[in-house]
């Protein structure tokens, strides 16, 4: 069984400013205007987290466009979402989180089939020498990669 899936958006600073450790597929409660924006491709991840309250799980800061046609059924954009996920799943991220600093950011969002999808990860802060040490490596990487470009003409 093929699945169709399509990335609408990336959260790229997440993995400039976190360590992944796992990652979660969860469901996203939205209204058809919101839809509809999101087919157009116009969200926001950058600046957007999750957290859980009273058993369910939000996501926070993350922006939508208003969609053009919308009129009166447009939502505000940066309103409260929230995230469909299975109880138990639910109740062992909030004991990491509470516990071990662990932190849940959206890290993509995208269609499998016509469902909005949102992959939840759960990260832990990389502190200022580590994101260095990340630029290095990559800047490492891409003059070995030069190297070998020149080297085989």
């Amino acid at each position: 069984m093929k699945e169709n899936l399509k990335t609408i958006a990336q959260n790229k600073k997440a993995f400039h400013d976190y360590f992944l450790e796992e990652s979660f597929e969860a469901g996203i409660e939205l209204c058809g205007t919101e839809v509809k924006s999101i087919r157009q491709g116009r969200v926001n991840l950058k600046d957007s987290w999750c957290s859980i309250v009273d058993g369910e799980m939000l996501v926070n800061g993350m922006h939508i466009s208003p969609y053009e046609q919308g009129n009166i059924f447009n939502k505000d954009p940066m309103r409260v979402r929230r995230l469909l996920m299975h109880k138990r799943e639910i109740m062992r991220l909030f004991g990491l989180v509470k516990q071990d600093g662990y932190s849940l950011i959206p890290v993509s969002l995208y269609f499998k089939g016509s469902r909005v999808k949102v992959q939840v990860g759960l990260c832990k802060g990389k502190k200022l020498y580590d994101k260095r040490s990340d630029l290095a490596a990559r800047a490492a990487k891409r003059d070995i990669q030069r190297a070998m470009k020149e080297r085989n003409r």
